[in-house]
């Protein structure tokens, strides 16, 4: 028998702490993101769209940039006033980016860990369900936040430095910026891990994700048309965000679906995510 020389050393360098190990997940996810054309186009579109705003907020400041267009200060100011419905539509046009952003990155990030069994693996590892969850949860909620709130904070900040005196009169909207991206985020992520977990085929998790918010519209508004209801409404995701925006703004809501069952709504689909989340992540299958 040849006798080999025992070379072999254990790995004595630094070793990451436990309670971040899980941040593994959403990095790999982040490589795999970022070698999308298609994420790059849609940031790009995002970066563009704040870029109109940000010319829109600097141009009402500069009379003489005004001046060259035969347009005065004041007729600009009163046309584009920076308040609530500046910052909403804002908010409105990321949102339907970040759908976008949601549809490429969010169905596969669960279903092809379940369809080839490597969630025991993961769990065979100093990682528990809770850190997966959140790890997957990172990849959305990262890449969505650049897009919605920390865009329009920038924004935000810009009209604040402008302006004098502006910031502490309108800290009100920089929070609703905040609350309202996160409330968005939170519910969209959660969703699309949810039907991933339970679909387990990413094409057919974009299928379901494009009907409710292309299909049950329109179911939506037949009831409120048809029958004079305003809850009929509540199957339009998009009037749901919207209608919850316009209250963190605090403008009028008499067009929307009613704002009970609008938060009502945003929290039931939340909690019975992760309830699903709960029921479908497990390290083995149940026979039955």
């Amino acid at each position: 028998m040849a006798v080999y020389e025992q070379s072999y050393k254990r790995y004595t360098g630094a070793e990451t702490p436990r309670s971040l190990r899980f941040l593994v997940i959403p990095r790999y996810a982040y490589e795999r993101l970022s070698g999308s054309k298609i994420w790059w186009v849609l940031l790009a579109a995002s970066g563009l769209t704040t870029l109109v705003f940000a010319v829109l907020v600097y141009l009402r400041q500069n009379a003489k940039a005004l001046a060259v267009f035969g347009i005065t200060a004041s007729d600009f100011a009163k046309a584009l006033p920076i308040g609530g419905g500046f910052f909403a539509v804002f908010l409105g046009i990321q949102f339907s980016i970040g759908f976008l952003v949601v549809l490429l990155a969010g169905p596969t990030l669960i279903s092809m860990d379940l369809a080839n069994g490597a969630l025991p693996l993961y769990l065979a590892r100093p990682i528990n369900r809770l850190e997966y969850v959140v790890g997957k949860f990172m990849v959305l909620g990262a890449a969505l936040s650049l897009l919605t709130w920390v865009f329009g904070l920038g924004l935000f900040s810009l009209q604040a430095t402008l302006e004098s005196g502006w910031l502490f009169e309108h800290l009100d909207l920089g929070a609703a910026i905040f609350v309202g991206s996160w409330v968005w985020i939170v519910v969209m992520s959660t969703l699309t891990l949810a039907l991933s977990a339970l679909i387990r085929w990413p094409l057919a998790v974009r299928g379901v994700l494009l009907s409710i918010f292309l299909l049950l519209p329109a179911f939506g508004k037949a009831i409120h048309e048809g029958m004079g209801e305003r809850w009929g409404l509540l199957l339009n995701p998009g009037e749901v965000f919207a209608t919850m925006v316009r209250q963190l703004f605090g403008l009028p809501l008499t067009q929307g679906p009613p704002i009970a069952g609008v938060w009502a709504l945003l929290a039931g689909v939340f909690v019975l995510s992760v309830i699903i989340l709960a029921r479908r992540l497990r390290a083995y299958e149940v026979v039955s």
